[in-house]
């Protein structure tokens, strides 16, 4: 309660179409079960700044006066479902209104024990408390349902410069949940416009603090990293977190920067996926195998940077056609089909190559002629010559650019089962 702050913490009233939009049945609906047994409620958090920025929130998370037991108490007294029960320890409870929307309430809390991963609760009535626990000031802000906008410590002027600063001490925010340090990044590459405007203070405790990451599970790291790699200054924002020394915490000790460098030239106005930033930094599939240990990739994600870095390399000159051997990919994939188009698209934005890309676009995966049924009309069951059939037969339908069908493949048929039976 010593940090700089306001006397008077509204700062604005708001109305925007954007905020009137918010006002479905369903919000007007928890705001008048809260004023009918007088507790306050608010929007809180990222609405607020996605608000303030003249964009419509994704979600609406409510802070409120009312404890945990009291709100149980008063939805089951106006007969309003609960779900998600596992966040009333921190103070949230998720009423289900109308039996249509679910909205997050949590009670003002402050954070009264902390590890640097987790904190033990109190709860108070208190809202400049709870804006004082939060992470960043451009997330410490409330909203009332009057539009007035309840800003303690100076987050509206830091969303207006573009600012991204913590709530008070760096260092204490940070040894809280060492979290924060991949939040400061992220919502740097949301918020901010130019693409080195750090405050060196802040990335000086940043860096004193990196090793704290450690202990952070991966899982929350990639959540935060994804969304990152997402958003604005993506390669320069990875420098810089590598620069103070994040990437051996969150595995990446051996970040190929030379690599990423080429690929932001050549690319980054091909709107890359995440994976490929991360590819970039990767030496081999060893160190790909090592990160996905740490972070915890999607399968989808995962088998995106390996091919990435099968494939980035790779030479096609010899091939009759540019395209020919990455339809046969897409076409003989045991993956699914469109996981290993979306591959294909995105090695060529990796690589820069803007007319292969184009072309590959506008090719239309074409369906192979011939199937089970087939084969087994013309006496072949499923077994290890059916499956080299299959093989050999796709490959001279692709190697003629589609234009054989049922009957010109099915007279192949006979001297593929010869030669497979001569070996």
């Amino acid at each position: 309660m010593d940090l700089k702050s306001r006397e008077d913490p509204v700062v604005f009233k708001l109305d925007t179409s954007e905020f009137q939009n918010i006002f479905n049945q369903e919000v007007i609906e928890l705001k008048k079960i809260f004023d009918k047994y007088n507790y306050e409620i608010r929007v809180a958090g990222g609405a607020v700044r996605d608000l303030l920025l003249g964009q419509q929130p994704k979600d609406l998370d409510f802070a409120t006066t009312a404890t945990p037991q009291e709100m149980k108490e008063m939805f089951t007294a106006e007969n309003v479902r609960m779900i998600n029960m596992a966040g009333e320890k921190h103070g949230t409870v998720t009423p289900r209104i109308n039996d249509k929307e679910n909205f997050e309430v949590t009670t003002l809390r402050i954070d009264m024990v902390t590890d640097g991963r987790h904190a033990k609760v109190e709860f108070t009535k208190d809202w400049k408390l709870d804006a004082n626990r939060r992470d960043l000031t451009i997330n410490s802000m409330f909203l009332g349902f009057d539009g007035l906008v309840y800003d303690y410590f100076y987050g509206y002027d830091d969303l207006q410069k573009r600012r991204i600063a913590f709530v008070g001490d760096a260092d204490v925010r940070i040894k809280e949940d060492y979290l924060r340090i991949m939040r400061y990044f992220r919502f740097y590459g949301r918020i901010a416009e130019s693409v080195n405007n750090h405050d060196q203070h802040t990335l000086d405790v940043i860096k004193q603090n990196a090793d704290g990451l450690a202990n952070v599970s991966g899982e929350r790291i990639w959540m935060e990293l994804k969304k990152t790699l997402q958003g604005n200054f993506t390669g320069d924002l990875l420098k810089k977190m590598l620069e103070v020394n994040i990437g051996q915490y969150i595995g990446l000790p051996n970040p190929n920067i030379e690599e990423l460098d080429k690929l932001l030239k050549r690319s980054k106005h091909l709107y890359l996926h995440p994976m490929s930033y991360l590819a970039a930094l990767l030496n081999n599939i060893d160190d790909a195998t090592l990160l996905h240990a740490r972070l915890k990739f999607s399968n989808y994600d995962r088998d995106m940077t390996y091919f990435i870095i099968e494939n980035r390399d790779r030479d096609d000159g010899s091939a009759p056609r540019p395209l020919l051997p990455y339809e046969k990919i897409v076409l003989n994939t045991k993956i699914k089909q469109q996981d290993a188009y979306d591959y294909v698209l995105e090695v060529l934005k990796y690589r820069g190559d803007e007319k292969l890309l184009e072309d590959f676009k506008k090719w239309v995966i074409p369906t192979f002629p011939v199937n089970g049924k087939i084969l087994k009309e013309n006496g072949y069951m499923p077994g290890k010559v059916y499956s080299h059939i299959i093989y050999k037969l796709k490959d001279t339908w692709i190697d003629s650019e589609y234009q054989l069908g049922v009957d010109d493949l099915v007279k192949l048929i006979p001297s593929i089962v010869d030669k497979y039976k001569s070996k």
